[in-house]
């Protein structure tokens, strides 16, 4: 049985790295000692060891102890024998390309399904879906393919965020961009804001956080769907 979370991010504004989902953590990870993290993604360029000790000082609060898979000779058996796997955030290029790079999406989408408990936030939760190509990110390298995990069936577009009807800001919104991808791709995608995050066990995909979701999907009106709605209807 899967036991994923998708997170949109890892820090609320003015709170400490994953201090909000702490509590879920404790839960969805019960019973792991270790944790393996993929700091392919780099946000701002960290180095994978500071990535990786970043994670391990967030995670020291559950008693869970964090290695980072660049530790490892062998990245494949690394993950078949991870008792849990955390992706971080950054950019989704990056992260999807060291993937391929590794021959690791394969090994990683097989041992989530088989139930080992996963956590994506942000590029982590973007790899969770159909494909990548709903990101915000930059590309700066070309990953041999945007193809990604499949644990959802649909994109995410996390750090969903809504027009600013005062903002002088003359650039496309989020929803316009998704717009512009729904004339090529019929894959649903969902817009996830700021402190909310999927739970998915199992066949059951839940939105949890205080905040709606916005779903939007080819040819027809986006719509907003609360907390605690459940996505199978989409499957």
């Amino acid at each position: 049985m899967k036991k994923v979370i998708l997170a949109s991010t890892s820090t609320l504004y003015n709170g400490d790295y994953l201090d909000y989902l702490i509590p879920i953590l404790s839960k969805h990870f019960s019973g792991c000692k270790t944790l393996l993290f993929i700091p392919y993604a780099r946000p701002s360029g960290i180095s994978h060891d500071d990535y990786t000790k970043k994670v391990s000082e967030a995670f020291a609060k559950i008693n869970i102890t964090v290695n980072g898979i660049h530790e490892y000779q062998n990245p494949i058996e690394a993950i078949l024998k991870a008792e849990a796997i955390f992706t971080g955030g950054g950019n989704t290029f990056l992260l999807v390309s060291q993937l391929y790079k590794n021959k690791l999406m394969t090994v990683l989408k097989s041992t989530i399904e088989d139930g080992i408990p996963y956590l994506g936030t942000s590029a982590g939760s973007n790899i969770g879906g159909m494909t990548m190509n709903t990101t915000n990110d930059m590309p700066i390298v070309l990953p041999e393919s945007f193809e990604t995990l499949g644990l959802i069936p649909f994109n995410l577009n996390p750090h969903f965020l809504d027009a600013n009807t005062q903002s002088t800001h003359m650039g496309e919104t989020r929803e316009t961009r998704i717009n512009e991808f729904h004339t090529i791709s019929n894959i649903p995608v969902l817009g996830l804001r700021e402190g909310s995050w999927l739970e998915i066990y199992g066949e059951n995909i839940t939105l949890k956080g205080d905040l709606s979701a916005r779903l939007f999907r080819q040819n027809e009106p986006a719509v907003e769907l609360e907390t605690n709605t459940n996505f199978s209807f989409l499957t």
